[in-house]
């Protein structure tokens, strides 16, 4: 088990969620406001909103899903 510089216990398995949520959902200035790994723009023919949770909860990224 690692510590961050904050004290922070993190553990291998939550080292994978940070790099999924940093290249998947997280949007980047220099990529024009898109993810290293893009996805398409949906419409609002795609359905509701959801929140899908991730980081635990910590941060929660929007997707249209059908119902």
């Amino acid at each position: 088990m690692d510590a961050t510089d904050n004290g922070v216990p993190v553990t291998q398995y939550h080292g994978c969620w940070v790099v999924d949520f940093y290249l998947k959902s997280r949007t980047h200035l220099s990529l024009s406001k898109d993810a290293p790994v893009p996805r398409p723009v949906a419409s609002p023919r795609d359905g509701d909103i959801v929140a899908i949770p991730q980081l635990g909860g910590l941060h929660h990224r929007y997707e249209r899903r059908a119902a």
